[in-house]
């Protein structure tokens, strides 16, 4: 485990950034200009998907994805220079920030400077080509980690890197030998003492799948022993079968309550609504009162709270991986919520939601209640799934609270809360307000 890991990752908001399609010069430059509406979110990391060039050689759309890396160690003429980046960063620093980048290490694309100077740094098929072992990933070459000298360049690298900025987010890192990461941990950390690691974790299915071709595919729980952070994609599809009507709400709430046991006490999740992997969640939930319930659990949720650029405006459309497909900032049917996810950032910041004891239940179909508990301490959060009205079973003493959402007062009586289809979250330290 990375014991290590500081709990105090529970209480920051996480807000990614698409540098190409953030804005429409898609450069380091324009992101810099719009960093105190970055922080003004409540952003406490910034993360950037990746700056490095993009592959030529059998790209996906016109401008290709940024996943599909032709030099680990250059930014992408596209965004700017390196001096245009360093000064991204330190902007980000002077503002109070912490900024990460993308390390993906699987693979590269075919035209790559390590497939040209180190082609024995790669897995190759039965006849000696380059290759993948994920078939639709037709764009990009894997890379071999039986190759110790492959480490060697690829640590080093993160050192360089961990000159700049703050942390790695790795792209699908369960595929790539926990021993490798674990080494890099130890080694990033003389250049980055408090160096934040985020793992992609991946799908149970994609696990089984991986594991079943004979390939490297880290559980969670192995993750855990060099990253401070995972995904929380063992939950995630459960949510998504809940919105799209095929599973219970209670078996969503199971395998969120299952995290509590099953990982190691100071483990972090990533809590999303939305990446650019998956649709917005403005998709899945058009309904803006839902949404803002979604949007406060996501926050209330034991983790990091991550936010997708677009997603505090209520985009609807995910941009595109492979063509410029700017965020629609101004979109008739957005909807800001960006004083909304302000809120519920400043709320996080409370030091029970780092320590305290989590536990989450569904109400029927419509409604969950979370709690924390910490010593005499007590955060309870109802939301409402449905934006339904309802009388719901709360785990507080009865009397009269401060929902700190609202701001307005929320009487606990016999047991129960009056919700009008609004989150709510209350915090008690062992009494209720007189």
């Amino acid at each position: 485990m990375a014991d290590n890991t500081s709990k105090k990752l529970r209480t920051q908001m996480m807000y990614q950034v698409f540098v190409r399609n953030y804005s429409k010069e898609g450069t380091f430059r324009a992101v810099m200009k719009d960093l105190d509406r970055i922080k003004s979110l409540g952003t406490d990391i910034i993360w950037l998907m990746p700056i490095h060039p993009i592959g030529q050689l059998q790209r996906k759309g016109n401008l290709g994805s940024p996943y599909a890396i032709s030099d680990f160690r250059r930014v992408n003429p596209e965004f700017g220079t390196i001096e245009d980046f360093a000064e991204l960063v330190g902007t980000v620093h002077d503002k109070g920030m912490k900024c990460i980048i993308d390390v993906v290490y699987n693979h590269t694309s075919p035209d790559s400077v390590l497939a040209k100077e180190h082609p024995e740094w790669f897995y190759h098929r039965a006849d000696g080509s380059f290759g993948n072992r994920v078939g639709d990933w037709s764009d990009i070459i894997d890379l071999d980690y039986s190759n110790k000298e492959l480490w060697d360049y690829q640590i080093e690298t993160l050192k360089m890197w961990a000159e700049y900025v703050d942390g790695f987010r790795c792209d699908v890192a369960p595929m790539i030998p926990i021993k490798f990461w674990e080494k890099a941990r130890e080694e990033v950390g003389k250049v980055r003492k408090d160096c934040i690691w985020l793992s992609e974790s991946i799908e149970p299915g994609f696990i089984k799948y991986l594991r079943s071709c004979g390939l490297t595919a880290h559980s969670d729980c192995e993750i855990y022993r060099a990253f401070d952070m995972s995904y929380e994609y063992d939950c995630y599809n459960d949510l998504v079968s809940y919105l799209k009507g095929s599973a219970s709400l209670k078996y969503y709430a199971d395998s969120l309550n299952r995290q509590e046991y099953i990982y190691p006490e100071n483990y972090i999740k990533l809590r999303f609504l939305e990446n650019h992997d998956q649709p917005r969640a403005r998709f899945y939930i058009p309904d803006i009162k839902k949404l803002r319930n979604m949007t406060a659990f996501t926050f209330f949720r034991k983790g990091t709270a991550l936010i997708y650029n677009g997603q505090e405006k209520a985009v609807s459309h995910l941009p595109d991986l492979f063509d410029k497909d700017e965020v629609l900032w101004d979109s008739e049917e957005n909807t800001d919520l960006s004083g909304f996810i302000r809120n519920l950032a400043d709320i996080k910041k409370k030091d029970i939601f780092a320590e305290g004891a989590f536990e989450v239940r569904a109400v029927g179909e419509s409604f969950l209640t979370a709690v924390y508990k910490y010593g005499r301490q007590k955060a309870a959060g109802i939301f409402s799934m449905k934006a339904e009205s309802a009388s719901v079973p709360v785990d507080m003493k009865d009397g009269i609270y401060t929902d700190l959402i609202s701001g307005k007062k929320a009487e606990v009586f016999r047991g129960c809360i009056a919700s009008y289809g609004e989150p709510i979250i209350l915090i008690s330290d062992g009494e209720a307000d007189e």
